[in-house]
């Protein structure tokens, strides 16, 4: 037997339990069809059947996850929070040291998916990861907190897009148009029910629709308004020496230290949602290599890009006092109002306004299919509902529409001088509570348990994962605490009561009833026993 051949032999063999390799795929041109077969036998194996059509790519794979982060509307919504938690440090350094470390968590999270492309992605991990006595709990705690983070991702998103279109309003109108809470939570309502209508479409079109904003709406409306920042600013800029390190503390905490911590609030909120890609494993030709590969790349584009963009926003800003006294409901409105003047920030602002619309599909696409995986296993109440397929769409439609509804009563928070803050603390704990768990266990009871995909960590599981565990802990404790050292009801932090009311419910749930029926992932495969199942007998 030649070199060649024990090589390929070699290679069949090692992935044989995670990939099925065909020939084909090595080429730089494979055949879709077969790839489908392969990913579909694939999914077989892991206990789940095929009901999705596999419409998403690879460069569309990436664009769903990159498109979920929307940098430009990210960066746009949660300006406030570098400008009150240190000003221009915040603004570069806020951004920078969340950055590096959510990128130990997206590594680990990468291998996972590579191992276990499906649409469970986060609590199928845990499940098979965790001791066998432990794994139907541990995949219920993943389960709620993935979905928890989820919904009010997809609401938080969705309000701040409407904040983006009262800003634009007001600005339009010179001030004589002012919308109150109660109209933006109306504006609130429709963008929810346009995203159920875009959310509900066949997957085919999701995927070129994310394609499409992605190279012509994120990439080049992010480096529009970096160039834009830049140069209009012209010599009103501030020095480099400020731009970087002038600190300034607009909280009401007396410690310009934890006040500063409080900035790492926009990008850990922007960095969220890149588990989407596993999410859609199940619509992805080839997903054991996209879904790790759309995963990196989202998120370090995103911080990359995001990065740039707050230097932009640093050098541009002469005044912190000036934006955080704004009447526009979100400052970086006003920043491009002082550098770009009224007719320049309405252009660049409605492009930037079709970015975080799209970026709130992405997420209701993303958060639906979780919703349908944990439906499919019986865990949310009303599962048969949930569980359907629509039969000409082949998509999750119910799903859908109960996503959009539980976001629209989250919404509520908007009449909340703390809305933002609210929103964004419940999505980041819920969504980076069940990130870490399985990475958790991947680092403790399931070192031997995971069989690797095409993307692995090798030895290097074990440090990367400890970094990303310890971070998540941190950031968890961090962004329960209210903007302030002495809040009111109407300044507190209502994360905690999001966050409290989903663990009462499932623990309350787990004790008296699911315990007892309640198994972790279902197979919907007739006599299927996956390489984890196995490895636990």
């Amino acid at each position: 037997m030649s070199s060649e051949s024990m090589k390929s032999e070699k290679r069949t063999v090692a992935t044989s339990t995670t990939v099925p390799v065909h020939p084909h795929t090595d080429h730089h041109h494979p055949d879709l069809s077969e790839l489908r077969h392969a990913d579909d036998e694939l999914l077989a194996h892991l206990g789940y059947k095929s009901e999705f059509r596999r419409e998403f790519s690879l460069i569309e794979t990436i664009a769903f996850a990159f498109s979920i982060m929307g940098v430009i509307a990210s960066v746009s919504s949660t300006f406030s929070f570098p400008l009150e938690s240190g000003g221009h440090v915040g603004m570069v350094f806020g951004w920078l040291i969340p950055s590096i470390f959510v990128m130990t968590v997206a590594l680990s999270m990468a291998e996972l998916a590579s191992s276990m492309p499906t649409s469970a992605g986060l609590y199928y991990f845990s499940a098979k990861l965790a001791p066998p006595r432990y794994s139907a709990l541990a995949s219920w705690i993943t389960g709620w907190a993935n979905i928890t983070g989820q919904v009010t991702l997809v609401c938080s998103i969705d309000f701040t897009c409407a904040q983006m279109i009262t800003s634009a309003l007001a600005v339009g109108s010179d001030g004589a148009i002012v919308l109150g809470a109660g109209p933006t939570y109306g504006i609130l309502l429709a963008i929810l029910f346009v995203h159920a209508m875009v959310c509900s479409a066949a997957t085919n079109v999701l995927a070129r629709l994310n394609l499409f904003y992605v190279i012509y709406e994120a990439v080049g409306t992010s480096v529009a308004a970096i160039v834009a920042l830049l140069v209009c600013s012209g010599d009103s800029k501030v020095s480099t020496k400020d731009a970087f390190t002038k600190f300034e503390n607009n909280t009401g905490w007396a410690n310009s230290g934890w006040a500063f911590l409080l900035a790492f609030t926009a990008p850990m909120w922007t960095l969220t949602g890149y588990d989407s890609a596993a999410h859609i494993a199940e619509e992805t030709a080839g997903a054991a290599r996209a879904a790790p590969i759309a995963i990196l790349v989202g998120v370090g584009a995103t911080a990359s890009l995001g990065w740039i963009l707050f230097i932009a926003a640093s050098f541009a800003t002469t005044s912190v006092s000036d934006l955080l006294s704004t009447t526009l409901p979100l400052p970086m409105a006003q920043l491009f109002l002082n550098v770009l003047g009224k007719h320049g920030m309405l252009a660049i602002w409605s492009f930037i306004i079709v970015v975080q619309f799209v970026t709130g599909a992405a997420q209701g696409v993303d958060a639906s299919r979780v919703v349908f995986a944990f439906a499919r296993d019986n865990a949310l109440p009303g599962s048969r509902w949930w569980k359907k397929m629509n039969g000409y769409t082949q998509t999750p439609v119910n799903a859908v529409w109960l996503v959009m509804v539980l976001a629209g009563i989250c919404g509520l928070l908007g009449f909340s001088e703390t809305a933002l803050s609210s929103l964004a603390g419940a999505s980041v704990i819920g969504l980076y509570t069940s990130y870490v768990t399985p990475i958790f266990l991947r680092i403790t009871s399931g070192r031997n348990r995971l069989v690797p995909g095409p993307f692995t960590l090798g030895k290097w599981y074990l440090p990367v994962g400890t970094i990303a565990c310890a971070w998540v802990a941190f950031i968890i404790v961090l962004l329960l605490f209210p903007p302030e050292s002495n809040p009111t009801a109407d300044t507190m932090n209502y994360a905690v009561i999001i966050i409290m009311a989903v663990f009462i419910f499932a623990s309350v749930s787990w004790i008296v009833s699911a315990r007892k029926w309640f198994t972790g992932p279902v197979s919907t495969v007739e006599s299927a026993t996956s390489t984890y199942d196995e490895k636990q007998q």
